[in-house]
């Protein structure tokens, strides 16, 4: 039996040991399972579990030549409880659907699939992933390892848990308003919004919805690139995929290339910011200057976020839910039966000036970045709150007019078309982590992965998780 060590090892290191045979796909499924057994019961961020049908396809990809199972080969990866799964429970945190079971795999799990990815289990998320903290009827919440009896945010919580737990090398997620970046910021861990078309899905209700993205996470900068490449690529059904790079994220992540002016703001220009969580990120940005670049205080004008994201959110809980709103309201959550109704409310005037918005924010960001190879910001403008606490209702005296407003400080970058990344850039006094957000051009999701990879370097926290579940006294 192979040991428990295995788990701390890097995603990367991972895969050269199943390129080089030196373990197989079914031991790294004997180790992830009896990790599981151990810890997840604590922490809840994978509840639903599909060991039978990764085995499965874990003996039929050993079946090919070592050098022929894809980017990953063999790796074992979870999928978050929105994404369909051939042949697994996919409730979406909704007692609606609590017991279904789609027969065909979304566009992105079948392209990780063909890529040597093991599907082995589906992690937590609120329902329909609205909210960022990670908690819904069906399975229950979601906890922070560092301290359990803190949120471990959302949407893609269960991701970020089952990597700082040792559960997962390699985990992917989803984001609108900050569901791979806030999780990450809370755990300690890696997790990347994508450029617009970057990973390929399923289209629903609407061809061009591009709020939200699919993207990777992970314990370090590197294993996140990997997954990366194994997530993108173009793919007919979906018309806003983009092709694959030719030089690879991974190559990228590992050039050292080096940026030369950089940005930092503390709060875009648009919320309040806890002050601890502001002074850490502003160290760990200074500290760019180790690597010869020029660190100065800006941000674009992204002042129109609050609107224009309430506006084209309410659109798309529209468009997506109201059906389940006529049939099943009783089912559903106070806070996406209010996101429902707030679009369905909607006026084609209202539509118009929030588009007209986005344009504008992303020109500005274009133009931004012209002058700028990076902007950082803090990941999240609070540490781990109470897990009891459904959302942040204030911050550093400002009381929040709604329950998404607090995510602020990453749904203006959702909506300005960048790419972006939550890396962890230190503690509180309490020793809960901080992630600063790097952000770069859109389509630049490279530069991304470069800075932050330097970074990373410097700040020296990489190797941090994964951790034992935390009870604080």
């Amino acid at each position: 039996m192979l040991s428990q060590d295995l788990i701390r090892e890097t995603a990367c290191a991972v895969v050269d040991k199943l390129r080089s045979c030196d373990v197989s796909p079914l031991e790294l499924l004997d180790v992830l399972e009896k990790r599981i057994a151990e810890v997840d019961g604590k922490v809840n961020a994978l509840p639903t579990l599909c060991f039978d049908r990764a085995r499965d396809n874990a003996k039929a990809l050993m079946r090919k030549p070592a050098g022929a199972r894809g980017l990953l080969a063999g790796l074992p990866v979870p999928i978050k409880d929105l994404a369909d799964v051939a042949g697994v429970l996919n409730t979406q945190g909704s007692p609606i659907f609590k017991d279904s079971v789609p027969a065909k795999s979304d566009i992105m799990v079948e392209n990780l699939e063909a890529n040597g990815a093991v599907i082995y289990a589906k992690s937590n998320t609120p329902e329909f992933g609205a909210g960022a903290n990670t908690f819904n009827e069906v399975f229950g919440a979601t906890l922070n390892p560092w301290d359990v009896s803190k949120s471990a945010a959302g949407s893609s919580g269960g991701a970020a848990v089952a990597l700082a737990t040792g559960t997962a090398w390699l985990a992917q997620g989803s984001d609108m308003g900050g569901s791979l970046r806030n999780p990450a910021s809370f755990c300690g861990v890696v997790g990347m919004r994508p450029s617009i078309g970057r990973v390929a899905r399923t289209p629903k209700c609407s061809i061009n919805r591009n709020l939200t993205v699919q993207g990777p996470m992970a314990r370090n900068v590197e294993d996140l690139a990997l997954l990366l490449d194994a997530m993108s690529g173009d793919y007919p059904a979906d018309t806003q995929s983009l092709p694959a790079p030719t030089t690879s994220f991974l190559s990228a992540a590992r050039a050292g290339r080096k940026p030369k002016r950089i940005a930092y703001s503390p709060d875009l220009g648009i919320t309040p910011v806890d002050p601890e969580v502001k002074a850490i990120t502003r160290k760990a940005a200074e500290r760019f200057a180790e690597a010869g670049a020029v660190v100065e205080e800006a941000h674009p004008d992204w002042r129109e976020a609050h609107e224009c994201f309430h506006v084209l959110r309410a659109f798309d809980f529209a468009i997506s839910k109201a059906q389940l709103l006529r049939t099943k309201r009783d089912l559903l959550k106070p806070e996406v039966v209010w996101n429902i109704e707030e679009g369905l409310k909607l006026t084609v005037e209202r539509l118009e000036r929030a588009e007209a918005q986005r344009v504008g924010m992303t020109a500005r960001a274009i133009e931004f970045f012209e002058s700028y190879d990076l902007l950082l910001a803090p990941a999240t403008i609070v540490p781990p709150f109470p897990v009891e606490n459904r959302y942040v209702a204030e911050c550093d005296g400002k009381r929040f007019d709604n329950y998404v407003e607090w995510l602020g400080i990453v749904y203006a970058v959702t909506l300005a078309s960048c790419p972006a990344l939550s890396l962890p850039c230190g503690f509180t006094a309490s020793d809960l982590p901080v992630g600063l957000q790097i952000i770069a051009a859109p389509r630049a999701d490279a530069q991304v992965l470069a800075g932050a990879k330097v970074l990373e370097d410097i700040l020296g926290l990489r190797g941090t998780t994964p951790i034992d579940p935390r009870v604080k006294t």
